[in-house]
C-alpha cells in the first residue's frame, strides 16, 4: 500500500489581498457612521430637553393685562401666529377672512332682514384681530344707544371692566361710552389664565348657562376646554329685558334649535317685528357650538382648536397655533392629520358639502321670503290679526330656522344632516304658512298671486323694504 500526499492549494483559489486604502476607507466609514449617530443623539437630547424645559417668564403677566404683546413677550410663537389674524385678504368659498358683503350677494337677506340692523350692514367676519375695530365700525351700531352687551365677545378689554364695573353694569352701559376704554381685541387673556396659562372662561354667561343646567364647567376636561373657550362667543345667546340687556344663552330646556325656539316662544321674546309680514322675529347670532355639537367632530371627541387652531412644531417644541383661520386654508395640518387624502380631495369633499348646504339654504331663503310677502298681502286684504297669528308662528320658526344654518360659520359642514334637516323644516313650515295665507286671501275672494316685488338686488331689496318701514308699501294685489 503506498501513502498519498495532500493536493497542494490551487493558487487560483487564495482570495485576493485587500488594497492597502481599503483598510483606510473602513476606518473613516466607521467613523463617520459614529459622528451621525453621535449628531442623531444629541439632536434627539436637544429636542426632548426643549419640549421638557419651562417656558422663560420674562416678564409676570398682570391679573387683567388686556394688551396681547405683553403676553407674547413670554410666549413669541403662540403671538406671532396670533398676528397673522391681521390678515384679511384669505377667502375660501364660503369663508375666510375676507370681508365678503352677504347682503351684496344674497340680497333676499336684506328681505329678511328688512328693519333691522343686519339689512344695513351684514359682513363675513374678519380675524380675532380686527373685532374691536369692526364692531366700532359697523352701520348696525350707529344709533345713538346700544347695549354695552354688544361688546362683550369683542376684547380683552372686557373681563377687566366687568370685574370693575360688575357684570351687569357692564350690559347696561351704552356701547358708545365703552367704546372709549375698549381697544384690545380679542386675544390671549380671553381664554388664558395669566398665572398659569391655562384655559378659562372669562365670560359669565357660558358659566351662568352650564350652572343653569346643573353642570360645574370647572370640571371640564382639558379637551372640553379646547372647545368650550371657543363657546364663550361662538353660540345662540340673546339680550334679557330683566337685568337690563343681560347676557344670555337659551339652553333651558336643550341645545336644539327646536329647544331654543321653545325658549323664546315661553319668554315670547322679540329681536324685532318684521315690517313687511308683522311676524315677530328671533336674530339667531352664530351657534356654531350647538352645531358643532351635532357632528361627527364632536361625537369622535375633536375640540374646536384641533381644526381650527392645530398644533405646530418647531424644533424639538410642540404649541397650538393661534392664527385662528378656517381649516381649509391649513389642510396639512388640521384636517390631513386624521384624513389621509390629497389635500385637493380633502377641499373638494368639504366644497361639494356646504354647496349642497348653500342651494337648501336660498330655496328655504325664497319660500321665507315670499311668505313674508304673502303675510303683508294678507293684511292688504284686510285679514284680521286672529287668522294671521299661526301664518306668521310658523314664518317665525322657519327664518329662526334658516337663520340658525346661515348665521353658522363654515356653512354647514360642523354637522351637515343637522344643517339640512334644520333648513328642510325650515321650508317646510314656510310653505305651510304660504297654504294658510293662500285660503285666508281665498276668504276674501283674492285668487291670483301677489305681485311679488323684485328684489333680486340689494338696491331694489333695500328700496321694498324702506317702504314698508316707512309705512308706504307697494300695492301687492291684483
Amino acid at each position: 500500500m503506498t501513502s498519498s500526499s495532500p493536493n497542494p492549494p490551487d493558487p487560483s483559489s487564495r482570495r485576493p489581498a485587500l488594497p492597502l486604502w481599503a483598510g483606510a476607507a473602513i476606518v473613516v466609514l466607521f467613523a463617520a457612521i459614529v459622528v451621525l449617530l453621535g449628531l442623531l443623539g444629541f439632536s434627539i437630547v436637544e429636542r426632548r430637553w426643549e419640549s421638557q424645559r419651562p417656558a422663560m417668564v420674562v416678564q409676570p403677566i398682570a391679573e387683567w393685562e388686556p394688551d396681547n404683546a405683553v403676553w407674547g413677550r413670554n410666549y413669541p410663537r403662540e403671538y406671532e401666529t396670533y398676528l397673522r389674524t391681521r390678515i384679511d385678504d384669505t377667502q375660501t368659498l364660503f369663508g375666510g377672512a375676507y370681508p365678503r358683503d352677504y347682503l351684496e350677494q344674497d340680497p333676499y337677506q336684506v328681505i329678511l332682514f328688512a328693519g333691522y340692523g343686519f339689512s344695513k350692514d351684514y359682513r363675513q367676519g374678519r380675524g380675532h384681530y380686527h373685532a374691536v375695530e369692526d364692531v366700532k365700525q359697523t352701520a348696525r351700531i350707529k344709533t345713538p344707544y346700544n347695549p354695552g352687551t354688544c361688546m362683550t365677545c369683542k376684547s380683552t378689554d372686557v373681563p377687566r371692566l366687568m370685574a370693575k364695573m360688575g357684570t351687569a353694569e357692564f350690559y347696561a352701559t351704552n356701547f358708545h361710552d365703552l367704546a372709549k376704554e375698549i381697544v384690545h381685541p380679542i386675544g390671549c387673556h380671553d381664554c388664558h389664565d395669566p398665572a398659569t396659562m391655562n384655559l378659562r372662561i372669562t365670560r359669565p354667561a357660558l358659566r351662568e348657562a352650564f350652572a343653569a343646567a346643573g353642570k360645574d364647567i370647572n370640571e371640564a376636561t382639558h379637551q372640553e376646554m379646547r372647545s368650550l373657550v371657543c363657546a364663550q362667543c361662538h353660540v345662540e345667546y340673546y339680550f334679557q329685558s330683566e337685568p337690563k340687556d343681560y347676557l344670555a344663552f337659551p339652553w333651558k330646556s336643550g341645545k336644539s334649535v327646536e329647544e331654543m325656539l321653545k325658549h323664546y316662544d315661553e319668554l315670547a321674546f322679540v329681536d324685532y317685528v318684521h315690517p313687511i309680514s308683522k311676524t315677530p322675529i328671533v336674530k339667531a347670532q352664530h351657534p356654531d357650538y350647538e352645531m358643532y355639537l351635532t357632528g361627527i367632530h364632536a361625537f369622535r371627541d375633536v375640540a374646536c382648536a384641533d381644526c381650527h387652531m392645530p398644533y405646530r412644531s418647531e424644533g424639538g417644541v410642540k404649541f397650538t397655533d393661534h392664527h385662528v383661520q378656517s381649516p381649509l386654508l391649513n389642510i396639512a395640518n388640521s384636517c390631513a392629520v386624521c384624513h389621509r387624502w390629497p389635500e385637493n380631495e380633502i377641499r373638494s369633499r368639504v366644497q361639494a358639502i356646504q354647496t349642497k348646504v348653500f342651494r337648501t339654504k336660498l330655496q328655504a331663503e325664497e319660500a321665507i321670503v315670499l311668505a313674508h310677502f304673502d303675510a303683508a298681502a294678507a293684511i292688504e286684504a284686510g285679514v284680521d290679526d286672529q287668522q294671521l297669528a299661526e301664518p306668521r308662528r310658523l314664518i317665525r320658526h322657519a327664518q329662526f330656522r334658516w337663520d340658525y344654518v346661515s348665521a353658522n360659520n363654515g356653512m354647514g359642514f360642523h354637522s351637515p344632516q343637522e344643517s339640512m334637516r334644520v333648513l328642510a323644516d325650515a321650508t317646510h313650515q314656510a310653505q305651510e304658512a304660504r297654504v294658510l295665507l293662500a285660503r285666508v286671501l281665498a276668504e276674501k275672494a283674492v285668487t291670483r298671486s301677489p305681485q311679488y316685488p323684485d328684489v333680486s338686488t340689494r338696491e331694489n331689496a333695500w328700496n321694498v323694504a324702506k317702504a314698508f318701514v316707512d309705512q308706504t308699501p307697494p300695492k301687492l294685489l291684483p
